[in-house]
């Protein structure tokens, strides 16, 4: 894996050779987490506000068996227009989708891996994935924690996704040592929520005070990612009291057509948009921007801090 390849755009290849910001971004929201047109909508949305805020974006994905950091839009269209069609790649899926030669849509453990080896330290995401609810008995625990464990790229998102036991979340990440950090907030935000009714680490208030945390935690050969946690903009959050009903409800349902492991968090998405009557989608394609907008204002702050080490 040290020697992993990965194939660069010429703005993306540029940007990382004189040092310029990038911000990463995943696929997997392309392919998996909202319907055909809305999805190619708003992965253009989302790379146009990182270029609006300073940065050049890097859409990462799998393509013919090949890693890639930044998409054309004939490549984002054609993942957004097969979907499900294209697997679902963490960690241990990409030796297997590289070999043979496939197309994989990257999740937030993946996306970390490629952006690393790429040279990409900021990466743009929905919400990160964690321990899910009722792990102590399922063992289910996603992969981007591990990531998050030992790879050096922070990931701004809105916090944990809701329909996971964050209390858990929030152990694991303390344990493995890695820093949550609230931007503009002292609470973690629970994705569709500004709120979960648990505290982060510390509460950072600018661009410039998170990518000095940055640089302090990698200077200092302390490996691992960092988590910003950005809320959902107020006008489209959506209230945590139904979100929780919702969420319990989906999980009773899950649970009694027996949807298990990498199936289920695609599967609760989609409950939980079809009993909040599509406003959970919205939200979700607000708060991506919401962080692409922030994770590109750091890039730029870590760009500029690092030309002054």
């Amino acid at each position: 894996m040290t020697n992993m390849k990965v194939q660069l755009t010429e703005d993306v290849q540029n940007a990382i050779r004189s040092g310029a910001p990038v911000v990463a971004l995943e696929s997997t929201i392309i392919s998996h987490g909202m319907p055909y047109p809305q999805n190619y909508e708003m992965a253009l949305a989302v790379e146009s506000e990182v270029r609006k805020n300073g940065a050049t974006p890097a859409t990462i994905a799998i393509v013919n068996g090949i890693p890639c950091a930044g998409l054309s839009e004939t490549e984002i269209e054609s993942f957004a227009k097969k979907a499900t069609q294209i697997s679902k790649v963490s960690r241990r899926d990409i030796p297997i989708v590289m070999a043979q030669g496939k197309d994989g849509a990257t999740t937030v453990a993946s996306t970390m891996i490629i952006a690393e080896r790429a040279g990409i330290s900021i990466f743009a995401t929905g919400g990160i994935g964690g321990v899910h609810r009722e792990a102590e008995t399922t063992m289910d625990i996603s992969a981007d924690l591990e990531e998050l464990a030992q790879t050096n790229v922070a990931v701004i998102s809105s916090g944990a996704k809701s329909i996971l036991d964050i209390g858990l979340t929030l152990e694991y990440l303390e344990t493995k040592g890695v820093p949550v950090l609230g931007y503009q907030t002292a609470e973690l935000p629970a994705f569709y929520t500004r709120e979960s009714g648990f505290k982060v680490d510390t509460r950072v208030d600018s661009p410039a005070d998170v990518a000095s945390i940055l640089h302090a935690k990698w200077s200092m050969g302390l490996n691992g990612g960092v988590v910003i946690a950005n809320p959902v903009p107020q006008e489209y959050s959506l209230d945590f009291k139904e979100m929780e009903r919702v969420i319990e409800s989906a999980l009773t349902e899950m649970k009694r057509i027996g949807i298990k492991g990498k199936d289920s968090t695609p599967y609760l998405l989609g409950k939980v948009k079809e009993l909040t009557a599509g406003k959970s989608l919205d939200t979700n394609i607000q708060l991506v921007l919401n962080n692409a907008r922030v994770a590109a204002q750091i890039a730029v702050k870590f760009s500029e801090q690092g030309r002054l080490m």
